[in-house]
Formats: C-alpha cells, structure tokens, sequence
C-alpha cells in the first residue's frame, strides 16, 4: 500500500505499576507490502482492556511481555484492504490481535474471527461479542457453574466482562448483586443491567451491604478486583460457593508479591472452590459463546454500553484512565 503512512502506538518504556500516557509513543510508519499469505487491515476500532496492564508488566504473565519498541498488543476490528490469502476477501469485516495502529498487516493467525453478524454494531466484536463477553461467558457458566436460585455477586459489576457476567447470570435464573464504584455505575447496574442489588464499595460500608444482600450467603463470586473487596465478599461464602478468579484489578503490584487475609480457611469451612481461567484456554469453543451472545443481544436479554474515544492519540492514555474508572461501558477507541 504504497503512498500511505501508517500511525501507531508503541510501547516507549516499561510502566512500574498502570501503564500512563508517557509510557506510550505514536509514531508514523510506510505500510508494508503483502507477502504471500498476508491481509492488509484497515483498523476501525481499538480495544481497551484491563488485561493490557499485565501485558506490558516486566512481571511473568500468561503471555509474552509486549518488547520496548513494538506496537502495542491489542485486540482490533477494521476490514480488509487488500488479501494475498485465499480465505479473505477485501470488504471482510475481521477481529483479530492487530495492535495499536491504523493499519495492521497480518498473516491469518492473528485474526480470530471474521465478523458475520452483519446487523450488529463492529464494534461489539470488541466487546460483548467479543473477548469481554466470551470470558464473561465462559468464566461463568464453565468455571462458576450457576444453578437456577443462586446469588450471584459479581465485581467491577459494571465493567464491560462484569455486566455481561450478571446479565448471564439473570438469563441462568440467578439472583445478582453488583459491586460497582460511584453512584452512576450503581445505577447503571440495577437500571441498564438489571442486577438484583448493587452496592457501591466507595461509599457503603461493604460487609453490612453483602450481609443484607446475600443473607443466605454468596454461591458464585465473580472476581475481577482481587484485594479488599475480594477480602470481604470471601467472609459471605455460601456452603459450596464458587471463586471464579477472573482478573486482579485492585492489587497495585505483584512485585514485591502482597500480603492480606488468608482465604484457605474460608474455603475450608464453606467446602468452597476457587478457580482462575484464562480465556484464551477456550479458543477452540469461541464461536459457540458467540452464537449465543449475539442472540441474547437479538432478543433484548443482553444490554451493553460503549466508551468511545475518538482518535488513536487517546489510546496512550486510555488504560489509566480505565484503572480510574473513568469508562462508562467497553472502552474503545475508534480511528476511522
């Protein structure tokens, strides 16, 4: 693609703790030329994940550290340009692993999918479609194993995996509590994602709120905080509870690694589990997730609310203001 430039985001240093705005650089770039077997992606939308924060950690991760230097690892949607790959076609809609940039050149085992559901918004590949709703999906429903009559609490309730998480929930005949930070996410819980109860950890005093939404006790926890809140909500344990360990968004740094509240004995009494799970071990199983996501969101049972930035010179600072919590909803940033 000859004559065009293209802008990405490159990590510049690595962050201490949540990766800031000055650890990021947009640089311009000539677009490559295909090889045999390649597709030139014209990116639309940029995904915005907590995940990130632990991609460019010096600390081991499940995957690979992004390296000093290189565009930023991210999840994108956009359509093909130009294919030397018989299996896509210019004008095919696709999500994939396509980094912080305009345009992406890839092979095909960086896109995960191409998108089909013509009569949904592309940008919900990103979201509830997408990775967010697949792990809410998964994490739920394999990994916390709900039964018609449970309660169901669920952190960071608002958040883009956490409402698809209690809105599952609903759907699987459960009873649901949030837990959200600030007035506006509370009530987006009970009044967008139809949660039972939600709680608000900066201002209620949390034991007394989850002691009188759960008096029968806690049978699946969602976790994506870890810490304090996680603390707390492990004392309200139903016999046979469910942790299902699905991110750790609260805890600063893991190096040194943390001390607080022992869990061993809450799970010892309450005959309780607790699992972590990480979403690309069900790749293989994606599209089923998809199938019956899309649906939902057909039959009005599945809500969603988007954060959309525009201009790819927010996304350096995107993830900070993700931890801040500034985001109403799956945090995007759309680039054409």
């Amino acid at each position: 693609m000859k004559n065009n430039r293209n802008r990405q985001v490159i990590l510049k240093s690595r962050p201490a703790d949540i990766p800031q705005a000055d650890n990021f650089e947009i640089v311009e770039s000539d677009v490559p030329d295909l090889r045999d077997g390649q597709i030139l992606v014209h990116n639309i939308y940029l995904s915005v994940e907590p995940a990130m924060r632990g991609w460019v950690s010096s600390v081991a991760n499940y995957s690979e550290p992004v390296r000093i230097g290189e565009v930023m690892r991210s999840f994108a949607a956009g359509e093909v340009l130009q294919s030397s790959h018989p299996d896509f076609n210019p004008g095919d809609k696709v999500m994939g692993l396509f980094g912080w940039q305009e345009f992406a050149v890839v092979g095909p085992a960086a896109v995960t999918r191409k998108v089909g559901e013509a009569d949904l918004p592309l940008s919900l590949s990103l979201g509830v479609t997408g990775i967010n709703g697949v792990t809410a999906y998964f994490g739920l429903l394999d990994v916390g194993q709900p039964r018609p009559g449970d309660t169901v609490v669920v952190s960071t309730a608002a958040g883009a995996v956490g409402s698809a998480v209690g809105q599952i929930a609903k759907i699987s005949g459960c009873r649901t509590v949030g837990i959200a930070g600030g007035p506006a996410k509370v009530a987006q819980c009970r009044d967008l994602f139809s949660y039972d109860a939600a709680i608000d950890y900066k201002r209620d005093d949390l034991a007394s709120a989850l002691g009188a939404a759960c008096p029968n006790g806690v049978n699946v926890y969602f976790d994506n905080t870890g810490g304090t809140i996680s603390d707390t909500v492990l004392r309200h344990l139903a016999v046979g509870a469910r942790v299902v360990i699905c991110g750790t968004a609260s805890v600063a740094s893991w190096d040194p690694w943390p001390s607080g509240p022992r869990a061993e004995r809450h799970l010892l009494v309450k005959r309780a589990r607790m699992q972590g799970f990480v979403i690309f071990d069900y790749a293989p199983r994606f599209e089923e997730a998809r199938i019956r996501l899309a649906q939902w969101i057909r039959d009005g049972r599945l809500r969603y609310c988007e954060d959309i930035l525009d201009g790819i010179e927010h996304a350096p600072g995107a993830i900070a203001g993700l931890y801040r919590g500034e985001n109403a909803g799956k945090r995007l940033i759309r680039i054409r």
